[in-house]
């Protein structure tokens, strides 16, 4: 996607604080300075810094200035924050942040879905089940099916509350799956896990579907610890997911 000016000016500023350019509790340069750094008016300066400051990277106030806030005031949930993490590194605790926070939210989520999940909801998973088979089997966009697996069960969960976490998770949880369908094999050896997971919500089996979706989190953790092992290069979001290969 096209950025404009304000996007650019936005996408500068934020991936210079997520870097440490900009170190927390300091004050950024005033938007005049700014703008002639960046070559664009004061104006577009100042939306970009209301951007920020809404994404909670920045505060404003009299006689303080404009400064950078401390990572645990940024919104992770933001798809932008996301994005400029991964193209500037993703660390250990962001990583590990992530894979805690899907342990603590999935698995309930995927307990409710085995209660409530209805045929329509049935359908979609067996529908993203069946498109990251394919992926295996064929080769294409295991990465996508993936993420509409477990949304979908997010979404069974029928918890309007948890519908709109899964809304803020899809950057983090595409950014969790890339890492681990990194791991040669991975993708093949979690497609059982997956199978269990959606067994037993078809089952209505609260207690089992729950205890799957742990062993299926705990999997991708372990995946994502081997890949960092490596130090391969860590997938950017604003590229597209890769391929996999056919294996028949």
């Amino acid at each position: 996607m096209i950025k404009n000016v304000h996007g650019h000016t936005l996408e500068h500023l934020g991936k210079a604080i997520v870097a440490g350019h900009y170190l927390p509790g300091a004050a950024i340069p005033p938007e005049p300075l700014l703008g002639v750094e960046l070559g664009v008016s004061r104006t577009v300066v100042r939306e970009a810094v209301k951007s920020l400051v809404a994404k909670g990277l920045l505060t404003t106030g009299p006689k303080v200035g404009t400064r950078v806030q401390s990572p645990c005031h940024w919104n992770w949930f933001d798809p932008d924050l996301v994005a400029w993490q991964t193209q500037v590194g993703l660390t250990r605790e962001f990583l590990r942040d992530l894979q805690e926070l899907r342990r603590l939210v999935e698995p309930a989520a995927v307990r409710m879905a085995a209660e409530r999940a209805t045929s329509a909801d049935i359908a979609c998973l067996e529908a993203a089940y069946a498109g990251m088979r394919r992926a295996i089997e064929e080769g294409g966009d295991y990465v996508a099916h993936d993420l509409a697996f477990h949304q979908g069960l997010l979404s069974a969960a029928h918890n309007r509350m948890v519908v709109q976490m899964s809304k803020a998770l899809a950057p983090l949880l595409r950014t969790s799956f890339e890492i681990s369908t990194r791991r040669s094999g991975g993708p093949r050896d979690s497609l059982p896990l997956h199978r269990a997971v959606l067994d037993a919500v078809v089952a209505r089996k609260p207690a089992r579907a729950e205890k799957a979706a742990l062993v299926l989190i705990d999997g991708a953790r372990d995946d994502i610890e081997q890949v960092l092992a490596t130090r391969k290069r860590l997938p950017r979001l604003d590229a597209p997911a890769p391929l996999l290969r056919a294996t028949g």
